[in-house]
């Protein structure tokens, strides 16, 4: 299990680690925004997506990572026979499998032709789940049981093809479970009401998840050990008594050296969009990409200052908004409960580190960070921005408030 705010790096961290893994593991990567509904996704879909894409990865071509062929004729045969009621299913199946054989080369009234027309048909469902039958979810979800048998026998058969054919074990990474778009109750009901899903399963899988549910009282309940659940804290751009984090910064420069011209910004430019993204890496690139844009409208060659004032100024509105109250929190927090917590952290009150609503509000929201070492809460510099315009912080002797972006 992955946990960290959204945008600290960890589709970043994920990549690395898959490509540290490459010798024993052959990846299966998919995302919860782009696979699933995530309004509606149910739990059980989860489990035929990954099933969806077990079947396919491992029918490729070895050196395209697969194993070289399909699974046996049982194995298809135990996934086609579990929707065996479902015959509205089953012929739209065959349909997708007389479309889709021309492509695959393979023949539409097989087994092997219908199995691949099912998967393909339950994608489309999957992905546009709020449209589907209020019935055939509650039918499916109470034979979740004979699913996860069908699908553990059908892990270890495409398991020991990989394992034959290169040596290799198929890994699973779900990612953007952990994104604002799906619904607190979708995530709740995957890994919490229906964590024994992660637990019966015979595979190796990683997962990301919302930092609020990790700090959550929940969080016992969660399928994943301790030992296997992993935090991906932000990277400073300020030391505790806010003053500048010189290693952060020069990590974060790295990060861009890597994926772009760092003489396409003006003097200090590169040093103030570092600083105002607070580390998180979403942030600068959206940052960057929104400075970028500003400058080809001024048909200049670099990012000029006036195109960074534009970009922060963008993004510090958009976190002010995200400080109010939305008929969609969980819980009602106010923003004068928000903002004394957030003065508290700032001022470096070990208290205000223990987790309640109003904290899982701002780690939701960004405003507050959460950096390693010794365990430290700091606040975004662009919300140090606003509490400072709002004189709820004051400014120094040299006329700034530290720790913030202005």
């Amino acid at each position: 299990m992955c946990d960290g705010a959204s945008g600290v790096g960890k589709s970043t961290e994920l990549s690395r680690l898959i490509q540290h893994v490459s010798p024993q593991f052959r990846t299966i990567r998919f995302s919860a925004t782009n696979a699933l509904d995530p309004g509606s996704f149910k739990p059980l879909d989860v489990v035929l997506l990954m099933m969806a894409e077990l079947v396919e990865h491992t029918a490729k071509p070895v050196e395209a990572e697969g194993a070289g062929k399909p699974p046996s004729e049982a194995r298809l045969r135990e996934i086609w026979d579990w929707f065996a009621a479902e015959t509205e299913t089953r012929s739209q199946a065959r349909e997708t499998a007389a479309t889709l054989a021309a492509g695959a080369g393979v023949q539409p009234d097989s087994l092997w032709g219908q199995v691949l027309g099912l998967f393909a048909t339950l994608k489309g469902e999957i992905k546009f789940a709020a449209t589907r039958k209020t019935e055939i979810v509650e039918y499916r979800l109470k034979r979740l049981i004979s699913l996860i048998e069908v699908a553990n026998r059908l892990l270890d058969e495409c398991n020991d093809l990989l394992h034959q054919a290169s040596g290799h074990r198929w890994l699973f990474v779900g990612e953007d479970f952990d994104r604002a778009g799906i619904a607190t109750a979708q995530i709740e009901d995957l890994f919490i009401t229906y964590a024994n899903i992660f637990q019966e399963l015979r595979t190796h899988l990683i997962f990301n998840l919302p930092i609020g549910l990790y700090y959550s009282s929940s969080a016992a309940r969660l399928p994943f050990a301790g030992d296997c659940s992993f935090v991906l804290p932000d990277t400073p751009v300020y030391l505790p008594d806010h003053t500048a984090n010189t290693k952060g910064r020069e990590a974060l420069q790295q990060v861009l050296n890597a994926r772009m011209k760092l003489d396409l910004f003006a003097p200090d430019q590169m040093e103030r969009l570092i600083v105002a993204s607070g580390g998180n890496l979403r942030d600068l690139f959206g940052l960057i990409n929104y400075a970028a844009d500003s400058a080809v409208l001024q048909s200049s060659d670099t990012i000029q200052a006036q195109d960074v004032d534009g970009a922060i100024l963008n993004l510090r509105s958009d976190y002010e908004r995200r400080l109010g109250q939305s008929p969609y929190d969980q819980e009602e927090v106010t923003y004068d409960d928000k903002a004394a917590l957030l003065v508290r952290i700032y001022t470096g009150d070990k208290t205000a580190q223990i987790t309640n609503a109003a904290l899982y509000s701002l780690l939701n929201a960004r405003a507050v960070q959460e950096f390693n070492g010794q365990r430290w809460f700091g606040v975004h510099p662009l919300v140090v921005d606003i509490l400072a315009i709002q004189g709820r912080l004051f400014a120094s002797s040299t006329g700034e408030v530290p720790g913030g972006s202005l």
